[in-house]
């Protein structure tokens, strides 16, 4: 059949992506080798080459594999006709939920990719400059909207969410017997509600 060969080339490509990414985050970048991805596939070291050219080109696919399904969760979530609090949550659940997945790309994303060339980072700077901007583009809207104070700086908060999601998500990972569920939901109260009690500070108000 037209394809079928592409098809399972790319299958396995997939497949030597999810071994480097394996590899990569159990060892570190500069403690593998080649040989170790092709072992963790099953395969001699020579026909790793038919699915990566080096290492550092093992490394550039796995970050680019992280990002792209996180990326394309981020367009769906701030392209949606939910609330403001709703697609928050949304992006906290699915940011925190690769972490606890144990999402391996990501972590060597997250922990790696500095050991790229620039020329190599180039598309992963791009996609993560378009998970912030989508992030940003829905606290845009919910102060167009009026759901949040026309007073935030956008890009500062889109900045702050993703800088708590990973922190939390190291977390996360260094401590995987942790309640997820609570975890997204501390996350997201602070972002809605913050620290101050409204009630309390009203009350104060009324009474000056």
């Amino acid at each position: 059949m037209p394809g079928t060969h592409t098809e399972k080339y790319e299958n396995q490509r997939k497949e030597a992506i999810r071994s480097a990414a394996a590899v990569f985050a159990e060892k570190g970048y500069h403690g593998s080798s080649t040989r170790d991805i092709a072992e963790h596939m099953g395969i001699k070291q020579g026909s790793l080459y038919y699915y990566f050219k080096s290492k550092e080109d093992a490394l550039s696919e796995v970050c680019l594999y992280g990002m792209r399904d996180y990326v394309e969760r981020m367009k769906s979530i701030s392209s949606s006709n939910q609330t403001f609090e709703a697609k928050l949550r949304a992006t906290v659940t699915s940011h925190m939920t690769k972490y606890h997945d144990k999402n391996e790309a990501l972590r060597v994303y997250n922990a790696e990719r500095l050991y790229l060339p620039e020329s190599k980072r180039t598309k992963l700077k791009e996609l993560g400059t378009g998970y912030r901007q989508q992030l940003e583009q829905i606290f845009d809207d919910a102060v167009r909207d009026g759901s949040i104070r026309s007073s935030i700086d956008c890009r500062f908060a889109a900045h702050a969410v993703i800088g708590m999601c990973n922190s939390w998500g190291e977390f996360i990972n260094r401590h995987p017997d942790m309640d997820l569920f609570q975890i997204i939901e501390n996350c997201v109260d602070l972002l809605i509600n913050g620290y101050i009690d409204k009630v309390e500070t009203n009350n104060i108000g009324k009474e000056s």
